[in-house]
């Protein structure tokens, strides 16, 4: 008798402990739908956005940088692409760095 009152409790034990693994997994799953709805999703899309951003800029277009620069496309290239300032003033930068295209007339030369 006491031996299957034993071996009893320890069927219920691997039992409990199997749905106890079963409901760990059941809560991770919505926590990282959300979490990949939430942020790695919109993350995607935004990259996507830079990179077509990034393939269509060409010279003449007026840029901002990631870093606040305004200036007008003088000359592209594949990786770097070369911005006027200024008048008579240029700076080198890589395509990456270019964070939107503005509106034509935004970039007046000298300001």
């Amino acid at each position: 008798m006491l031996i299957s009152l034993f071996s009893v409790a320890q069927a219920q034990a691997a039992q409990s402990s199997q749905n106890s693994i079963l409901s760990s997994v059941l809560i991770f799953v919505p926590i990282f739908a959300i979490m990949y709805f939430l942020m790695i999703r919109p993350q995607q899309k935004r990259q996507k956005e830079h990179t077509a951003l990034i393939s269509s800029v060409k010279k003449g277009d007026e840029i901002v940088t990631a870093s606040g620069i305004l200036g007008r496309i003088t000359h592209t290239g594949d990786s770097f692409i070369q911005v006027e300032i200024a008048t008579n003033t240029e700076i080198k930068i890589q395509k990456s760095s270019v964070g939107a295209v503005m509106p034509k007339g935004t970039y007046k030369g000298d300001l």
